[in-house]
């Protein structure tokens, strides 16, 4: 008799809870949508580009965030440190900045936040707070203000597109104090 009451409370138990419970459509999307977006960290990572064989560049990184959405991409929330060498393995310029993202499919890193470039072997050093690394053309540039410290003169501007070892560029608006050559002067100017 006893263990015929105690079989009727559970199974009345068991039942209550069954029905007792409701699950909203709405509410079971939205967590399954949170859950469904893959994310992977990574700490103290070096990360290197190649071509043909060629290492042509290494980032570096204290944390990085993987994102796999519509358009996949690279975050690093902590900063990142990229240098470029030349065809002997020589660095020739490097990147830093406190942030970075990097959309693979497009083969684009955008860096953000106190981004300094250096030309190692020119002694040149560009800092602005936003520059994108086109790796598919090779370029860097920014549309943003920037500022090139070289060894004897400072020249400010309000954008800059140059190769991505800082070799070749052209500044937006230069202005600041730097030397002008005579070869430099248009034809019919004085």
């Amino acid at each position: 008799m006893i263990l015929n009451n105690l079989l009727w409370v559970i199974f009345a138990f068991t039942t209550f809870l069954m029905f007792s419970c409701k699950n909203d459509i709405k509410t079971i999307n939205e967590l399954s949508q949170v859950d469904s977006l893959p994310m992977e960290f990574a700490r103290d990572i070096e990360v290197y580009y190649s071509d043909s064989g060629k290492i042509q560049a290494m980032l570096k990184s204290p944390l990085m965030v993987r994102i796999e959405d519509k358009e996949s991409y690279f975050e690093f929330p902590e900063g990142f440190e990229a240098i470029f060498y030349d065809s002997v393995m020589q660095p020739q310029s490097q990147i830093t900045a406190d942030y970075g993202i990097s959309y693979e499919e497009k083969k684009l890193m955008e860096a953000r936040n106190n981004v300094v470039v250096k030309n190692i072997s020119k002694q040149e050093k560009l800092t602005t707070e936003h520059l994108v690394w086109d790796r598919m053309k090779g370029i860097i540039y920014s549309n943003v203000f920037v500022t090139i410290t070289k060894p004897d003169e400072t020249i400010y501007g309000d954008g800059l597109t140059s190769d991505q070892n800082f070799n070749f560029y052209e500044v937006d608006n230069p202005r600041g104090e730097f030397d002008i050559y005579p070869d430099d002067k248009e034809e019919g100017s004085k």
